[in-house]
Formats: structure tokens, sequence, C-alpha cells
């Protein structure tokens, strides 16, 4: 036997025994090129972190991956991250969260591109139909205004400068020609969040939100993994007329769960559920026959809308309006934003109903008033109407004279 096959021999023998060696550490399920895997830290090295991947032997990670600008640890032992398949050699499982560093070239990048591996972007100005991204390796690449984010960006220019993984949606001419997606990475980022959501979110459960649109008829708001309407109605216990008044795009909000719908992809939230209900406590706050300051807040063909406090609204009907002169519409003798002093007629807490006369004006406490003022007996009772009869008899006589 020649020394040349001797060393044939002997590197088949080596490949055999990698690739045993290989299959014994695999487990059942083999990496294959670019998945994305859950890992626990086991130890964390010099150099490498050593990656408990839930198979025989373990993986290995880059310590810089793992490390901030000033070169401090963003996990420690125990803690979960996740990280792909990079490559097997000799026994040894390599892992990346993401292709990075300034040694990276356009070979690297491609097999990003092939393995499907994040790798890290920069934005370093906008061009005509996106932004121009630099690459590790000085590579730089395009990313569509489309693809930058899940949504329109209002301010482009806001997000010159900054730095975040991408995945390679394009790669050719040897590095010359790439294109790149980041909102890829967030709709799958999204999709776990989302399936999550979907083993513990509940009609009735408190979630924080971030708006995210605002439209005539409520604003659209984003939980972390689904979006889903806030209606106008659901805002405030008070009427909101514009919503532009009392939100804004960006806004943190804790809101209540109140439709969950996964077949069609439709969720509603409420922010007055988690406001105090102002009704509660409006019977001692206004009690039938006080007078209360408000400010007119509409006006309607039957009468005019005032506002008491937040949430809470009378209706003064446009028969009480005019000191006996007919009216066409309460504009004639009110405007929207006016303060006026006002008499509680009646209340009906159920309908959430507030029945109003001007400051001034008797209230007659009738059979059917919703009034809980009137106490005692029923000969009490009685006698109290009958009292308010005869005195409006009165008052009608002495007008005739």
């Amino acid at each position: 036997m020649t020394d040349e096959n001797f060393d044939l021999d002997d590197d088949l023998e080596n490949e055999d025994f990698a690739a045993m060696l290989e299959a014994s550490m695999s487990g059942s399920t083999r990496l294959e090129l670019g998945q994305k895997t859950e890992a626990t830290i086991l130890q964390i090295g010099k150099d490498w972190v050593f990656l408990d991947i839930g198979q025989k032997g373990e993986g290995v990670l880059d310590v810089r991956e793992l490390q901030d600008d000033d070169g401090e640890l963003t996990a420690e032992v125990g803690d979960t991250i996740s990280a792909f398949f990079m490559s097997r050699a000799g026994g040894e499982m390599r892992f990346t969260t993401r292709i990075g560093g300034g040694s990276s070239g356009a070979a690297q990048l491609e097999e990003a591109w092939r393995s499907g591996i994040p790798v890290d972007g920069r934005v370093e100005k906008e061009i005509k139909g996106g932004y121009e991204i630099m690459l590790p390796g000085s590579v730089r690449a395009f990313c569509p205004y489309s693809q930058i984010a899940l949504r329109r960006q209002e301010n482009p220019e806001e997000l010159i400068g900054q730095s975040f993984p991408v995945k390679i949606s394009q790669f050719s001419e040897q590095g010359r020609n790439v294109v790149v997606s980041r909102r890829q990475l967030l709709e799958e980022e999204r999709r776990a969040q989302q399936e999550e959501l979907k083993k513990t979110l509940k009609e009735g459960a408190r979630v924080n939100g971030e708006v995210t649109s605002i439209r005539d008829f409520g604003a659209f708001v984003d939980i972390g993994g689904i979006e889903g309407l806030l209606p106008i109605s659901e805002v405030a216990y008070s009427r909101v007329e514009d919503l532009n008044e009392v939100l804004h795009v960006g806004q943190q909000l804790e809101l209540v769960v109140k439709r969950i719908d996964w077949a069609d992809n439709k969720f509603s939230f409420s922010l007055r559920d988690t406001l105090a209900d102002p009704w509660t406590t409006v019977n001692d706050n206004f009690p039938v026959g006080s007078t209360q300051t408000g400010k007119v807040s509409r006006l309607a063909q039957f009468g005019a809308f005032i506002t008491l406090e937040e949430g809470i609204d009378g209706l003064l009907h446009i028969s009480k309006l005019g000191e006996g002169k007919r009216l066409i519409h309460p504009r004639e003798v009110l405007a929207v934003g006016q303060e006026l002093a006002v008499t509680i007629e009646k209340i009906d807490v159920d309908q959430r109903r507030i029945s109003l006369v001007p400051a001034g004006t008797e209230v007659e406490v009738t059979e059917t008033s919703w009034s809980d003022q009137m106490t005692g007996s029923g000969m009490g009772s009685f006698g109290a109407l009958l009292q308010a009869s005869q005195d409006k008899k009165g008052k009608k006589g002495k007008k005739k004279r």
C-alpha cells in the first residue's frame, strides 16, 4: 500500500468516525442549517458560551454576541436564548444569534441568506424607495420602505442611525446586489407572541398596549402579538367627539379585553372599563332638587346636553327653555361651551339619564318622578302631592289677576 493510499484510507476512517460522533451527539432530531432553536446557557467562558440545545452534546456560541457595546454580558447562566444553527464539525455544533462583527464578509452573508439567519444592519440613509443598510463587512444593502417595519413609518428619517437585525431576502452579484427585510423578523416574532397570547388571553383581562393609528370611529392598539380596535364609545364615560383630542399615536394605555375572535383575527378593547364609573355615586353627588353648574356639551333639536362632570350628562329639554317662549332650536338661547346653572329634576340610574331644568325653576314632584327624596308613609306622600297641586293652582290664580 502506497503512502497516498494510506492517507486516503486514513481520511476515510476519520470521516466515518466524525460521522458516527456527529450521529451520537445529534440525538433523534437532526438540526438543519439555519434552523432556529431555543437553547439554555450552561457556561460562559472567555471566548465561548456553551449551550444546552436539548440534544446529546453541547452547542457553542461566540461570547461577543451576548455582550453590549461596553463589553458587558447581557445574559447569564440559566437564561434561555434563541439561536440559529450554523455548522457541525468534529462533533462541535456552532450557533449564532445573528451574523455580525466587522470580520464578516460576503461569503458569510451569502451563507446567512441561504440559511435564513439574521444579520446586523445599520440604517445609513434614505434613498429612493427605501433605505441604505450597512451590513457586516461593510456590505451595502437596500431595504424597501415596506420591509423596514410592520406598518408605515410616519417619520422615516427617525430610523437613520439605528441598528437592528435584518434578514437577507436577495443576494446576487457576489454581494453587490443585496436586499434585506426587517419586517420578516418582526412578523416571525409577532407570530410567536400570538401563539403565547392564544394560551393566556381572555375576555375581561387587563392588558397594556400602544396606539398605532387613530380613525373617526376609534383607535387601533397593539398589545404585542395582536392589534385590535378601541371603539370611540369605549374611550370614556363622557361623549368623545374627536379622538385626537384625547389620544395620540404611540401613547401607552391600560385596557380591558372586550372581544376575542381568533378565527377572523378581530379584537376589541375598552379604556372606559378601567376607569371608575361616575354613575355609581350620581345620587349622592347630584341629588334631585339640587342646583348645579354645568357646561353645554351638545345641542340637539329636542334640547341641550349639559355636562355636570366627566361622564355625567343631563338633558335640558327644549320645552324648559325660552322662559315660556316657543323655540325652534336650543341654539336660539344656548351655545356649546356655555356654562349654565341647572336644577336636577329627575334621575334614572338604570337608564343613565338625568332630567334638568333651568336653575330657579321649581321642581315638581309627581307620581312618575324618578326622585327618591320622598320618604315616610303613603299618606305622607299623598299629602305632599296634594300640597304641590294646591300650590300650582294658587300660582295660576295669581297670574289671572
